[in-house]
Order: C-alpha cells, then structure tokens, then sequence
C-alpha cells in the first residue's frame, strides 16, 4: 500500500510541473519569437536507477526535463523597418549590458537612444563587425543581412547558432544566453526579411489539450492518493482495536 502511494505521489509531481510549463507557454503566445517549453517526463531504467540509485527497491523514480522546443513559428507581416525576421535556421546576436551574448529569434528590435539598433529593454543588435548604427536615417536591410542606412552600408546581421542548444540558458520570454566557452557558428545558408516578425510556436489548442491532460491526470493520482489513505487509516484503526 506504501509502495502504491509512493507511485501515485510520484505521478502527481510531473503533471504540476508540466501545467506550470503549459501556462507560461500559453502566457507567451503573443510574444515574438518565443519558443515554447516542454517537460519531458519517463520511467528510469533499470541501468538508469544504478545511475540514480533509490532507497527502496519498489520506488519508481521519474526523470523529469523541461526542454525547449525550437522550431520555427509562422512570420507576422507588421512593414515595420525595424522589425527583421530570420528565414531558415540561426539566431540573432545581442550584446548584453555586462557584455556577454544571448541569443534570440525575436526581431522585435528599436533604436536606442545612443542612435543603435537594439532590443526595446536594452541590448545591442551585434553586427558582423559589432554594433550597429543606425541614428537617425532610414534603415534598409536585404536578404543576405546587409545594412543600409540612406543607401549606405553600416554593417552586416549575420544570423548565427551554436552546436548544442542545450547549452544556451533561457533568459526572459524570447533570449537564450550563451555560457562562456560556448562558441557561436555564422550561420550563411539563411535570409533575413525585413518588416516581419517570427510569432512564437505556441499552438493555443494543443497547449490547452496538454494542460487538461495534466490536470485529469494530477486529479487520478490525487484521488488514488486519497483512497489508499483511507484505506490505509481504516486499516491502523482495525489493528488499533485488537490492541
């Protein structure tokens, strides 16, 4: 009976983090370029629990991961100059204020007050060649990511990624930092389109689905839970009674 409330207990846990996820993907629906999050639950193998080892032989540990989905979603025509989306795979660079990167498929980007382009809460758009910028002129850019500000050139977007993504840190709704030590690789088989957006890859129907799967599946195992405890105190109160 333990080991049985052990088992409901242990499928209760995923399903909370798992509408967690769900909610803040929802959350995100709107945000550009977001990438959505998926929590990834199994059953440990038997060469798995050696590497996990357990304090009993009947508990079944779970291995719980939330990882990031990222494929591409659909492109939002919106004609805004400053709005850029990425055509194929890659990120765009941006330069931090402590001056570490990040990465992001959000071109949802502004220019600053120093005449820079840059992302509305603060950093900088990094060019081929550093930042880029833009003051007060007209911006163009073309396919392959170069730059123009009243026809002249002032840099190149260079689309890049790097060869793990589980090694980038998900910071904000839309950013991934990159670690130290983590190299970034240009990517060149790629275009750029100027005056849209990446919306982000949540499908609200299917999110929705997930969430109450995750709740009906939380409520089985809390009611599986409540049962056997009862069954479990009916028993105590019978052995109780033969004291």
């Amino acid at each position: 009976m333990i080991k049985g409330l052990y088992t409901s207990a242990s499928g209760m846990i995923p399903q909370v983090k798992k509408h967690e996820a769900t909610a803040n993907n929802i959350a995100n629906a709107g945000t550009p370029g977001f990438k959505r999050d998926v929590l990834f639950t199994k059953e440990l193998s038997k060469a798995e629990q050696k590497i996990t080892p357990t304090k009993s032989d009947w508990q079944i540990p779970l291995a719980d991961r939330l990882y990031t989905d990222y494929a591409p979603g659909a492109f939002d025509k919106t004609g805004n100059p400053f709005h850029l989306a990425i055509d194929g795979d890659g990120f765009f660079s941006l330069q931090l204020e402590d001056g570490s990167l990040a990465l992001t498929r959000s071109g949802s980007f502004t220019v600053n007050s120093e005449g820079f382009l840059a992302v509305p809460d603060g950093p900088l758009v990094m060019g081929e060649g550093g930042p880029i910028e833009i003051g007060t002129g007209q911006m163009s850019v073309a396919a392959t990511g170069e730059v123009e500000v009243n026809g002249i050139p002032v840099g190149r977007i260079v689309p890049v990624t790097v060869d793990d993504f589980d090694k980038l840190e998900k910071i904000g709704s839309a950013a991934f930092a990159v670690p130290d030590g983590v190299e970034v690789i240009p990517v060149e088989r790629t275009s750029i389109s100027q005056g849209f957006l990446e919306t982000s890859n949540v499908e609200i129907v299917r999110e929705m689905i997930d969430m109450m799967v995750a709740f009906r599946t939380y409520e089985a195992n809390a009611k599986a839970v409540q049962t056997q405890d009862e069954s479990l105190e009916t028993l105590f109160q019978r052995v109780a009674g033969r004291i």
